[in-house]
């Protein structure tokens, strides 16, 4: 028992020891893993070990899904797509108080959506909806609040990368489930902005757009739908049993590909260097997964999930309190951790005691996980979004922090909802007999 606790002191001190000094997030998390080893093997078994564990967790077939989807969202933040997405927003949201925040959270969605990137849709939609807001006299601190906030809707809302990887950690969830059950809490998110949007622009009246004609509004409805078909082609095919999750990835790349080149955004030219970036992405993503299997492994060795377990039940017996701490734990570990290896680390802990204790569903707590890290995303030291959408309208954190903290409630509250009625969760995946 004593070599237990030694091992997960020398865990947790030099993991947060890494993450210090500065230490990159992957490599911090397999140097500590190492470490850990380390108190309870000799060396060489320890390498050997901890190295063999890495490799063979990412033979997975499902894994070859992400870097496909990433491509496919490189093709489509080069491809003039977000655009035309941006457009059809405006002429569904645009005539609504606020409209050009309505506008920028329903273009978030929609090409989180179809990209499956936060950080692409923060950048991509910021970057066009950005100038645009501060034209038409919105507070450049506030359209940067709103763009990050709603660009992480597109993480819940299929496909996603993040719903990949859950499903790996939780030990194969149904991906097509996972995808169904993200629909209605990624929509409810992105409602909950709008109407936080909605209230502030009221109060500062902001401008709402013109009437649109109703032909304008058909060709931006056309101009959009080559775009918005992906979504049903890649789900359909998956609910359907035509294709799995990976087949679908690749196929979401050809018809990006295609419909790029149509738009002539892109030429063969271009292609090179976003193949480029699409090998950076996946080579710093696959690194994470990596070690974050290997210190997954080394906390199943050490019993941490089990002694997790045994505390968070000393605590109370009553569920409702056992989710709240839950909860409560993956917001602040969403503050500290990318949103990859929190997953991976953190569902083999807590989702034995949601699962054998509580009786939730895995497909539901996935949920609960992926909006609760959402936060994290948008939120200081360490919010990837955040510090892109900075990046993007040129300001410094500490001028966003307070216009975030209304959307921060926002994404709380339907947090909160999702976490305590599994329906809003279950009741698209049963309808289609997962």
């Amino acid at each position: 028992m004593e070599l237990d606790m030694l091992g997960i002191l020398v865990l947790v001190i030099s993991f947060i020891f890494f993450l210090v000094i500065g230490t990159p997030i992957a490599y911090s998390i397999g140097l500590s893993a190492l470490a850990t080893m380390l108190v309870s093997f000799d060396s060489l078994p320890a390498f050997s070990t901890l190295a063999q564990r890495m490799a063979t967790g990412l033979e997975s077939f499902s894994l070859l899904a992400i870097p496909f989807f990433i491509l496919a969202g490189q093709l489509m933040n080069s491809g003039g797509i977000a655009m035309r997405l941006i457009d059809f927003a405006k002429v569904i949201v645009g005539r609504l108080p606020g409209g050009l925040a309505l506008v920028n959270v329903v273009a978030n969605m929609l090409f989180g959506a179809i990209s499956g990137s936060a950080a692409a849709s923060a950048s991509a939609i910021g970057t066009i909806m950005g100038p645009r807001m501060e034209e038409e006299g919105y507070d450049k601190s506030f359209s940067a609040a709103i763009n990050v906030t709603s660009a992480t809707t597109g993480l819940a809302i299929p496909p996603s990368n993040i719903l990949i990887v859950y499903s790996l950690a939780s030990g194969g969830a149904s991906i097509a489930a996972l995808f169904l059950a993200g629909y209605l809490p990624g929509i409810l998110t992105g409602i909950a902005l709008m109407i936080v949007g909605a209230i502030y622009a009221y109060k500062k009246k902001y401008p709402v757009a013109d009437k649109v004609p109703f032909g304008f509004a058909v060709r931006k409805f056309l101009s959009a739908l080559p775009s918005l078909f992906m979504l049903v082609v890649v789900i359909g095919g998956i609910i359907i049993g035509l294709f799995t999750a990976t087949e679908a990835a690749a196929i979401a790349v050809v018809y990006s590909l295609i419909l790029s080149l149509i738009y002539k955004e892109v030429t063969v030219k271009h292609l090179p260097q976003i193949i480029v970036n699409t090998v950076r992405t996946t080579g710093m993503v696959m690194l994470l997964i990596a070690a974050s299997i290997g210190l997954s492994w080394v906390m199943s060795f050490e019993n941490i999930p089990q002694t997790v377990s045994q505390a968070l039940l000393s605590l109370s017996s009553d569920p409702f309190i056992i989710l709240l701490i839950i909860n409560l734990a993956l917001l602040a570990v969403g503050i500290f951790m990318d949103m990859t290896p929190a997953v991976l680390i953190f569902t083999p802990i807590f989702l034995p005691i949601v699962t054998s204790q509580l009786g939730l569903d895995p497909i539901h707590f996935g949920m609960i996980m992926i909006l609760n890290l959402n936060v994290g995303l948008v939120t200081p030291p360490v919010g990837a979004v955040l510090f892109i959408g900075c990046s993007v309208a040129k300001l410094k954190i500490q001028n966003m922090i307070k216009p975030l903290i209304p959307f921060y409630i926002a994404m709380i509250i339907i947090l909160l909802l999702v976490t305590f009625v599994p329906e809003i969760s279950l009741w698209i995946p049963d309808l289609f007999g997962y």
